[in-house]
């Protein structure tokens, strides 16, 4: 990009960014229709992970032709039609709605996780047996019925599993009959159950207690589960190994869904410069702090949740005294973290329990405020109802992460210089996921390496907390590469419109203004906030059929 398009922008690229203000889509001429085609859309993302449906109406396989069908009735509305003179923010719109559309086709053409995947299966048994006792007279008949339907959903499962991958067999077999460590949402239990058949067990003893007419349903529900298991060893060695799904296909899934200005081959190589330089920086700030005494492990609950609290206080203190941002009237007067403590903890922690239990703050920063759960308040007072429902994950995790080393450029641990190292092992562990992701689905790497691959540029990494991390990025194309990539365009983002704005530019306004456009891609942010329509032409010109006009 040439330095004269970062300059500040004529009158014209600021009335097209003008335009995109909240509320301008309202106006255009068929925008309410695209709101009605998101909203039906939303019920075919939602398959079949609705709350509201039993786990056999939660499974119908037959829902997945029908759900084609739908999809394609959908891309028809949409192709109807006309936004060329659209508002930019309504345009913005069509886009988040013709990218969210892509993923579904992509789900249906590419990954397939009702035929391939057997973890698609196994997140709707899994958490079943985390129901504490007692329970209402609704959600006890809502539990009895899903207790039930267990031996028809595994059923349903070897039915539609005619393609298994392999490596995601091998992660589903792991859940099976392991605790990791990490967590999937289990309740707390100094001794956890190891693995979802082990838990079946342990829900099974405790209706025998709470609930003894239920005990034959529990005992058959849990034999459906290991019975699961072993088809799953029976058919491993006829399935195919790898469960990549091939650089073509992500650098596609990189454009067209998660809209970025560049494909596969481009996140890699910044993944890689991106590596290279947190490494350098812990390197760095290692030797600048050698004399100092290494940061003391957490030894308590207690402890933990009055260092987790201190470093809010701080966080929360930094924010108003620069002005980083503006705390919305509905926000929590403190957040939850994603840390807890346990007593494993004190001689065996996976990466993030290593990091947290020496110093709060990246965590914290990272996952509570002013990153996920504090973007989750922010994103409840969104009114347009399609970037309400939008969740662009390169966006969420891109800002989370973006915070992370903006806050040690604003001075957060200048009183606990050692804490700058967990800062860079972090962002580099962010960083070798990308690696790993593109590694894994080019079919350069296989799980195992790519776990090892981190396990020995990232210190503290360890195998669980790898396989838990990889096993999103083998069923999730992009999962991986956002926090990053979504990292280095807020930074550009942010550059672009300080050169713009110049003397007027205003950190903490910038940050509002991010946060406020909702959990969209990037590119339409930066489209939205700066008037820069370069990345977003090829886009419009494969949605519409046309090119954008000015």
């Amino acid at each position: 990009m040439k330095l004269q398009t970062l300059l500040p922008a004529l009158l014209v690229v600021l009335t097209l960014a003008l335009a995109g203000g909240a509320g301008a889509e309202e106006s255009d001429p068929g925008w309410p229709a695209l709101v009605s085609i998101d909203e039906q859309l939303g019920h075919l993302q939602a398959w079949p992970r609705s709350g509201t449906r039993s786990l056999e109406e939660a499974l119908d396989l037959a829902e997945v032709s029908r759900r084609g069908e739908r999809l394609a009735e959908l891309r028809g509305r949409l192709a109807g039609l006309n936004p060329a003179q659209w508002s930019v923010a309504g345009k913005v719109d069509y886009l988040v709605v013709w990218a969210q559309m892509n993923g579904v086709e992509f789900e249906h053409r590419v990954t397939k996780p009702w035929q391939r995947d057997p973890i698609f299966y196994h997140s709707l048994l899994q958490r079943l047996p985390y129901t504490e006792f007692p329970l209402e007279a609704e959600a006890l008949e809502r539990f009895t019925e899903r207790l039930r339907a267990v031996p028809s959903l595994v059923e349903r499962a070897i039915q539609g599993l005619t393609e298994p991958l392999g490596e995601l067999a091998d992660l589903a077999l792991f859940h099976l009959e392991n605790f990791d460590g990490v967590g999937q949402g289990q309740p707390y239990r100094d001794q956890p159950p190891e693995g979802t058949i082990a838990w079946y067990a342990d829900l099974c003893a405790r209706i025998a207690t709470e609930m003894p007419a239920e005990s034959p349903a529990c005992e058959t529900a849990k034999s459906a589960v290991i019975s699961f298991r072993d088809w799953l060893n029976e058919q491993r060695s006829s399935m195919q190994a790898k469960a990549g799904i091939g650089a073509e296909n992500l650098d596609w899934y990189a454009r067209n869904v998660r809209l970025l200005p560049f494909g596969a081959a481009e996140m890699g190589l910044i993944g890689q410069r991106e590596y290279h330089r947190y490494h350098a920086a812990y390197r760095i700030a290692r030797n600048r702090n050698r004399s100092l005494p290494e940061l003391e492990l957490t030894q308590s609950r207690e402890q933990h949740l009055a260092r987790t609290r201190e470093a809010e206080r701080q966080i929360r203190a930094m924010v108003i005294e620069q002005e980083l941002l503006t705390f919305p009237n509905d926000t929590p007067s403190e957040f939850d973290t994603d840390t807890f403590w346990s007593p494993r903890a004190a001689t065996d922690r996976h990466f993030w329990e290593e990091l947290q239990f020496r110093n709060a703050f990246n965590n914290h920063i990272h996952a509570s405020i002013p990153g996920h759960r504090f973007d989750g308040v922010v994103a409840r007072g969104t009114k347009n109802p399609i970037r309400r429902r939008s969740r662009d994950s390169s966006r969420a995790e891109g800002w989370a992460t973006y915070l992370e080393e903006m806050f040690l450029l604003a001075g957060l641990t200048r009183d606990v210089p050692r804490a700058d190292e967990l800062f860079y092992i972090a962002l580099m562990k962010r960083a070798s996921r990308i690696y790993a992701e593109i590694g894994m689905h080019s079919g350069t790497l296989t799980l195992e390496q790519a776990n090892r691959t981190m396990i020995d540029t990232v210190p503290f990494m360890e195998p669980d907390l790898g396989r838990y991390d990889l096993e999103g990025y083998l069923r999730r194309p992009g999962s991986g590469s956002g926090y990053i990539i979504g990292k280095v365009q807020l930074e550009q983002l942010l550059s672009e419109r300080a050169l713009q704005q110049g003397d007027r530019f205003k950190l903490g306004t910038f940050h509002d203004r991010v946060l406020r456009a909702g959990w969209i891609p990037l590119t339409l942010i930066r489209w939205e906030l700066l008037g820069s329509d370069d990345e977003v032409r090829p886009l419009w010109k494969a949605a519409t059929g046309s090119d954008l006009s000015p």
